[in-house]
């Protein structure tokens, strides 16, 4: 029997490679060259790529035999997810592999800056003696603040503490007790930046985190403050930082993301109390070894039949009912409303199925609910096997309920939470029809009939007249066109809940104006693109 077929597009660790070759057919390509990419696929059981090579719908279209594609790596720009997943082919990746890498590579640009280590040796190799010329500042006694404490972050923490440092961080998804036990301490984002003489960023990249560090973070910032963002490119606002440093209210900054890459032409290069590198956070050789070993792996698990746990895609589920799956998305994207409208962690999360389904092992829509509870608030790519770490990590107690009987919808799935506040928040559900359109269904008691589209807007309001006419007006004058819109009250004159639908992302400036015009209590909206 020949043995299964495992195509290696990219450079691989010698170690990975066997662990692969111990039991299957291991062939080699250059995945950036198209043309030859295109035929070795068509006999390949798995691929691995790292980020040359591009494994889209037309490539997927030409492996007749794939099962897995393997991104020896973190991010998945390059492959196209939903593609493989509706062609049934496991999507794996190494979430945590350069975590390590990265973190250290953020304590070097602090560092590097905090001593000026680039410019003197530049100096230096330029047979120059300048001494006094490159001052620098200690670490040991000031406050270093921590912008996002997921796994990068915590791991950034932990290396700072010895410089004895004090540490706050920022992170509204993390609980005080947990950033305790590393000695941290939980403030809010402004009185961060008032206090820090070191500030690093470790956020995901999300529509929230985008620009989150702009001109008016900075301002609030100590004269001389030193930023670092070794994290995703757009968190700090380049232009904004530019002018700090222009102006002297900067006293330094450590880059290795950009908005725009690659990036070698930036007004920040110009500046001599900037350090910049070019993404190394994950360059580094044990980083590149934890990668490849880790899709091997996954790659050999995969091929064997058995459970991924790196799996991105529905498929890591293992078994599930047919009649469970179409429910899937349909719990992700609940979990997704979920985290927008409470803006914070729960403190218990319980998924409720009732209906036909909850006849059948409906575990899994727990684990979809959480993965996409959990998928806008941390960095790494949330799958159905690390959703509940992530919750356990944040102290959060699970539950999940089931009832064969519902009254008004066939099916119906719940995500309820209670916040540390002791507020409740919780988001309903259903599929509609023999296409199985996903519609929302009760949002905190409020009945609603809503098809979820990828932009959803919610705001609470008291009831009165001319409210629709002022959401339309202002709307309208932002370009934005309304999809949908349903209003829904418990009594007239008493609280409102209106969700509207719209073709595109509405503006921030948007919202605020209508909350100002409306006296909205409430206002999120939320954006169901990829994660």
């Amino acid at each position: 029997m020949s043995r299964l077929v495992v195509l290696v597009a990219e450079e691989l660790a010698p170690s990975a490679l066997e662990v692969l070759s111990a039991d299957f057919d291991v062939r080699t390509v250059d995945g950036a060259d198209r043309a030859a990419l295109l035929p070795a696929l068509a006999d390949a059981d798995a691929v691995i790529v790292r980020s040359a090579t591009q494994i889209d719908a037309e490539a997927l279209a030409v492996a007749p035999r794939l099962k897995v594609v393997a991104r020896a790596g973190v991010g998945l720009d390059n492959v196209d997810v939903p593609a493989a997943t509706a062609k049934g082919v496991l999507v794996v990746n190494a979430p945590t592999s350069n975590i390590v890498s990265a973190a250290e590579h953020a304590v070097a640009l602090l560092l590097a800056v905090a001593r000026r280590i680039p410019q003197a040796a530049a100096s230096l190799r330029q047979g120059e003696w300048k001494r006094s010329r490159f001052t620098g500042v200690e670490i040991t006694d000031k406050t270093v603040g921590v912008v996002g404490l997921g796994r990068i972050g915590v791991l950034f923490a932990q290396r700072m503490s010895a410089f004895g440092v004090r540490l706050l961080a920022y992170d509204p998804y993390v609980p005080a007790a947990r950033a305790a036990q590393i000695g941290v301490r939980l403030v809010p984002l402004d009185e961060l930046l008032r206090e820090s003489d070191f500030i690093s960023i470790h956020l995901p990249k999300t529509p929230e985190t985008v620009g989150l560090i702009g001109e008016r973070e900075l301002a609030l910032c100590k004269p001389g403050v030193i930023v670092i963002n070794a994290a995703r490119g757009g968190l700090l606002d380049e232009h904004a930082l530019a002018q700090a440093l222009k102006e002297g209210r900067i006293g330094g900054a450590g880059l290795d993301v950009y908005v725009t890459e690659p990036c070698t032409d930036s007004p920040l290069f110009a500046y001599d109390t900037v350090v910049a590198t070019p993404h190394l956070g994950a360059s580094t050789a044990e980083a590149q070894d934890k990668a490849g070993l880790a899709v091997a792996r996954s790659v050999k698990l995969a091929l064997m039949g058995e459970f991924v746990p790196d799996a991105v895609n529905v498929q890591a589920g293992g078994v599930v009912a047919e009649e469970i799956r179409p429910g899937l998305p349909l719990a992700e994207k609940l979990g997704r409303v979920f985290t927008a409208l409470a803006g914070g962690v729960a403190t218990r999360l319980t998924v409720e199925v009732r209906g036909e389904i909850a006849a059948y092992d409906v575990s899994v829509l727990q684990l979809s609910a959480l993965k996409g509870v959990f998928a806008d608030i941390v960095e790494d790519p949330v799958t159905f096997v690390n959703a509940p770490l992530h919750a356990a990590e944040r102290g959060v107690e699970l539950g999940l309920e089931t009832s064969e009987d519902s009254p008004e919808h066939r099916n119906l799935v719940t995500v309820r939470g209670t916040l540390a506040t002791g507020g409740e928040v919780s988001v309903s559900g259903t599929l509609s029809g023999p296409r199985h359109i996903e519609k929302l269904a009760d949002v905190d008691g409020f009945d609603i009939d809503v098809a979820i589209a990828e932009h959803l807007a919610f705001f609470r309001y008291g009831d009165r007249p001319g409210v629709v006419g002022v959401v339309g007006q202002i709307l309208g004058d932002a370009g934005v066109n309304i999809a949908g819109m349903q209003v829904s009250r418990r009594e007239i004159g008493g609280e409102t809940l209106m969700v509207l639908t719209a073709d595109s992302a509405i503006p921030p400036a948007a919202l605020s104006e209508i909350a100002h015009r409306i006296g909205a209590t409430s206002t999120r909206a939320v954006d169901l693109g990829p994660s």
